[in-house]
């Protein structure tokens, strides 16, 4: 049996906001909420009154969609999301990805805070993720598939796409914002890792681990949404500082690195929709 949720989100939104079509999305991870309170002729809409979206329970996840301009661009706001660690299974945000998309969004921006692996990558610092590593126990796709969205199998090649990712860095340069580029590792959490789960992801190949990210970037390439994400780098991982770690830090250095992703957002969705104008004219 189809599941329906993203369609009735869907037309709840359009009743909201009639004659409202975003071309990007922006999900707003830990701590990053307040990039959506800078939309113009902005509605927002709780996650609770949209059918499909899961509410988060953890602070600095508001849990609202926020419609508005960003930079004259017509956006949609994830303001928070939820997680695999509060009990939604792995498709905790695939209804949600799947109504952007029919609200005609073409790309998805995802945001999302992360503990770094590198030790010159310092709390604070943003990085372009390249790729990833699912240590998620499963993938959003488990279960009957929905061909309305995507095909049974699909490539995850280029899944954060590499143009879109050109345009961010050169976003990044003219706003002299250092940006550097990782793969991020998706965790169960809500635990921190260990100091030896910490050496085996860099032995993996990861820069980043974090507890989200993965099942909407997968969800959103099941269903053709090309997709550009950045993490803010809120602590080094364990075993790399004597501080122990918490949510609180997550939130403080969220909170620092979020002036330079704001900044870097704004120049990346003018450039974007120049360059999604230009494909499609």
């Amino acid at each position: 049996m189809l599941n329906d949720f993203a369609y009735t989100a869907a037309e709840t939104i359009r009743t909201a906001k009639p004659d409202f079509s975003p071309r990007a999305a922006i999900i707003l991870g830990s701590g990053l909420g307040a990039l959506a309170e800078q939309l113009e002729d902005a509605t927002s809409i709780s996650f609770s009154q949209l059918a499909g979206f899961p509410v988060s329970t953890v602070p600095g996840h508001a849990g609202e969609l926020v419609l508005g301009k960003l930079s004259g661009v017509a956006v949609a706001c994830l303001k928070g999301r939820a997680h695999f660690y509060e009990g939604y299974g792995a498709g905790v945000m695939t209804s949600a990805v799947r109504t952007l998309k029919l609200l005609g969004c073409e790309l998805l921006f995802v945001t999302c805070a992360a503990g770094s692996l590198r030790a010159e990558v310092e709390a604070g610092s943003l990085v372009a993720i390249t790729d990833h590593i699912n240590l998620l126990p499963g993938t959003p796709l488990i279960g009957p598939n929905d061909d309305r969205f995507g095909p049974r199998f699909f490539s995850m090649a280029n899944a954060y796409d590499a143009a879109l990712r050109d345009i961010l860095i050169a976003s990044a340069a003219a706003q002299r914002i250092k940006l550097h580029e990782g793969v991020y590792l998706a965790c169960p959490g809500p635990n921190f890792e260990t100091a030896a789960e910490i050496r085996m992801m860099r032995t993996l190949g990861a820069d980043l681990v974090g507890m989200s990210t993965v099942p909407e970037v997968i969800s959103a390439r099941h269903c053709g949404l090309r997709v550009v994400a950045v993490a803010v780098v809120t602590n080094l991982a364990e075993g790399m500082t004597p501080f122990a770690l918490s949510h609180e830090q997550t939130l403080k250095y969220a909170a620092l690195g979020a002036k330079d992703l704001i900044a870097l957002i704004h120049v990346f969705i003018r450039r974007i929709a120049q360059a999604l104008s230009t494909s499609t004219a």
